[in-house]
């Protein structure tokens, strides 16, 4: 008989009040008898509601079959069979509007933890287990891959399982993207995602870093190389800023600048390593999606007495996931709602004085479908604050596109893909990831890899 408890089977969590001070993983994540609890609440249905949530259709009800059978390896591999990143997608997918959205157990109560029994299969298989080697008929066609995020590695691993020869090029000096230098260590560990680029390398990927394509190497000068097909998987890294004045003061950042310098660069442990990393006591992060919060999240751990998040809408429309604002808050991150700023403040010396805010309420709905916010007249104050991070966005870096001729891009500076195949406007060049949605979410990136691999294969082959 199923397990007909309401509720998710609860996954354990460090202290708020330690882990705000440390960069140690939250979420400790299932042991057994967690697992076996929680799969039990899976139903097994006929149709599957789950599995077409999914961007790579992950056999969501196949997989937990085995756990409960206590087949954990078994489960790792039918998750392996689609989705390449396994114990990365169980910590960082938004499962909620995804495959648990559509699980039928949410109706009358939550759905089946799907994230967390992933995660369970996939760190089991890594500590207990090794990928078996498979012999891999190589075909002698050469591909490459720009960019080593979760576009490009998924790309990279369909392609190498099918025999191409695969070269990765990656701008910065460690492979990974946005999994090394977006996300934090405390949601993401960096020995995860090492782990997952390990097993490309055991396939035969090549990692070429420092390399900017673009700038070190032209995507027409990849096919004088040799590459049948190019994938662009560069990501969407140039930051948005509001355009108010004030903000090319001192101990302003962009979102992207401050979590790549403590993540991938170790920031947290000067001066152990050599990358200093400025964080005031008092900090505004102004935005409200995920990279908020990870920027929020962080400024606390490196010793911010006070950090708020300023986020001109209400908490009903704020994006980022309610476990990354749950989490937040436990951590004594504060929430400035209804609130834009207007003008960041200068000492006389260059420095931030404090910055200066409206209140907002909310009006008719915008194109989006949310509320417009408009300002409250005379509702003008000034926070006190010495340090503040910009993270309302990224768009992808004009490098490629202005360095490509012919490579068709929208007004927002995306690369313009066939939905199905991934081809951009130039023969044997395919896209895929933030490149060409802008910033939105690993598994859909993952989903565009692996849609771009099956159509190089389909035309090389």
């Amino acid at each position: 008989m199923p397990n007909m408890q309401q509720n998710k089977t609860p996954m354990r969590e460090l202290d708020p009040m330690e882990r705000r001070r440390n960069f140690e993983e939250v979420a400790c994540g299932y042991n057994e008898e967690e697992a076996l609890n929680e799969a039990e609440r899976c139903l097994n249905c006929k149709n599957r509601p789950c599995v077409n949530g999914c961007p790579v259709n992950v056999r969501i009800p196949d997989f937990i079959a085995k756990i409960k059978e206590k087949d954990y390896a078994g489960a790792y591999k039918i998750i392996k069979d689609t989705n390449s990143l396994p114990a990365v997608c169980g910590r960082v997918c938004p499962q909620e509007n995804q495959c648990e959205k559509f699980c039928v157990r949410g109706i009358k109560g939550e759905s089946v933890g799907i994230g967390r029994l992933e995660r369970f299969a996939a760190d089991y298989f890594m500590k207990n287990c090794k990928d078996e080697k498979k012999e891999i008929t190589k075909n002698h066609i050469k591909c490459a891959v720009v960019g080593s995020g979760p576009a490009g590695l998924t790309c990279a691993g369909d392609l190498a399982a099918a025999g191409f020869d695969v070269t990765v090029f990656e701008a910065l000096h460690t492979a990974g993207g946005v999994l090394m230098y977006g996300i934090p260590q405390f949601r993401l560990p960096k020995e995860i995602v090492a782990k997952e680029i390990d097993s490309l390398r055991d396939m035969g990927v090549e990692f070429v870093e420092d390399t900017v394509v673009g700038k070190t190497e032209l995507i027409d000068e990849l096919f004088e190389e040799g590459y049948k097909a190019v994938f662009i998987g560069s990501g969407a890294g140039l930051p948005s800023f509001m355009g108010i004045e004030g903000e090319t003061l001192n101990g302003v950042f962009a979102a992207n600048e401050v979590l790549t310098r403590i993540n991938l660069m170790k920031g947290y442990k000067f001066p152990e390593t050599d990358t200093p990393v400025y964080i005031g006591k008092k900090v505004a992060v102004v935005g409200g999606g995920n990279v908020a919060m990870d920027a929020a999240r962080c400024s606390m751990r490196m010793g911010a007495e006070n950090v708020y998040i300023v986020y001109r809408r209400s908490m009903e429309e704020i994006p980022a996931r309610a476990e990354e604002i749950e989490h937040a808050k436990m951590e004594g991150i504060e929430f400035k709602m209804l609130t834009n700023p207007t003008k960041i403040l200068d000492d006389g010396n260059g420095n931030i004085a404090g910055m200066e805010c409206v209140k907002m309420e909310l009006g008719e709905p915008d194109a989006s479908g949310r509320r417009r916010p408009v300002v409250i007249e005379g509702s003008e104050y000034v926070m006190d604050v010495d340090t503040v991070i910009i993270a309302i966005g990224q768009s992808p870096n004009p490098l490629i596109r202005n360095t490509t001729e012919g490579l068709e891009t929208n007004k927002r500076g995306c690369i313009v893909v066939n939905e199905e195949t991934m081809q951009t406007s130039l023969d044997g060049v395919y896209a895929g990831g933030d490149a060409v949605t802008g910033a939105a979410t690993v598994i859909l990136a993952m989903g565009a890899g692996k849609a771009a691999a099956k159509a190089i294969k389909e035309k090389l082959l």
